[in-house]
């Protein structure tokens, strides 16, 4: 068996401070542990809601392989010449047939082993959007038609639909992991025929917070029912993800763990 590829996935990136951190912390993370490809979902890296060109840049320029989005990801709309070009970034698949870019991509790791994703966006609490498993059945037999990891990122808000899709992916991809609800689930497994999940990686931002903002606005909002905005929390930024092994040849997951570390104020 050739060497496992070590795939490190990291959560909703929520604001430019916590894009710092994992700017600079994936360099010196695929030394550590060995990364063959680094995955993020970048899709409330500006502000809280969606990707700039810039940010998108400097993670490229700091390792990661491939940027996931979801439901905020294409509201910084400079992002979308990036993804009608073919850059390495996922929006999801089951957003309507006129969606810039393709529904699924592909980029070559270093090691020479083809990296898959598509994102799927969940129907549960959600804006409207087509049908998940539809989605999965229009673009999978291209997606696994040669070896290499299949990573799939459920950005979904129920957590009973995002492990539907999960049993519903087994053995048809290396690994399908939740995205969205930013905080990390302690259900990380590798199910029957092979498929890494968790139903939610959790994120990268501020732990002093709720969801990476300031609580005050949200409780606010919540007591009153007036809507404000609600700004981003400071303080010291964890990231959250998963790390999973794979077999290069059958695609198939051999291990996965929660990865999460905190470190300092940006």
């Amino acid at each position: 068996m050739e060497k496992p590829a070590r795939l490190l996935f990291l959560g909703d990136i929520v604001g430019d401070e916590a894009l710092t951190c994992v700017e600079n912390r994936i360099p010196i993370l695929r030394k550590e542990l060995g990364l063959s490809g680094v995955v993020v979902n970048a899709e409330n890296a500006a502000g809280g809601s969606g990707l700039t060109v810039s940010q998108y840049q400097r993670l490229r320029k700091g390792g990661v392989d491939l940027v996931t989005l979801g439901d905020h990801g294409l509201k910084r709309r400079e992002i979308v010449p990036l993804i009608e070009r073919g850059e390495p970034i996922s929006r999801p698949a089951n957003l309507p047939s006129q969606a810039p870019g393709k529904a699924w991509v592909e980029t070559l790791l270093a090691c020479g082993t083809p990296l898959r994703v598509i994102t799927l966006l969940g129907r549960a609490f959600m804006k409207p959007v087509d049908c998940p498993f539809d989605a999965l059945d229009r673009h999978l037999p291209e997606i696994c038609r040669s070896p290499g990891i299949t990573l799939v990122d459920l950005h979904a808000e129920a957590t009973a639909e995002k492990e539907l899709l999960g049993w519903y992916l087994d053995g048809k991809v290396s690994a399908a992991l939740g995205t969205h609800t930013h905080i990390t689930t302690a259900d990380e497994r590798i199910l029957p025929k092979g498929t890494a999940y968790q139903t939610d990686v959790g994120m990268c931002g501020s732990t002093s917070g709720v969801m990476g903002r300031k609580p005050e606005a949200i409780l606010r909002t919540t007591r009153t029912g007036l809507p404000e905005s609600w700004s981003l929390s400071t303080g010291a930024i964890a990231l959250s993800g998963a790390l999973v092994e794979v077999d290069p040849i059958t695609g198939k997951a051999l291990h996965i763990q929660r990865y999460r570390e905190v470190g300092q104020s940006v």
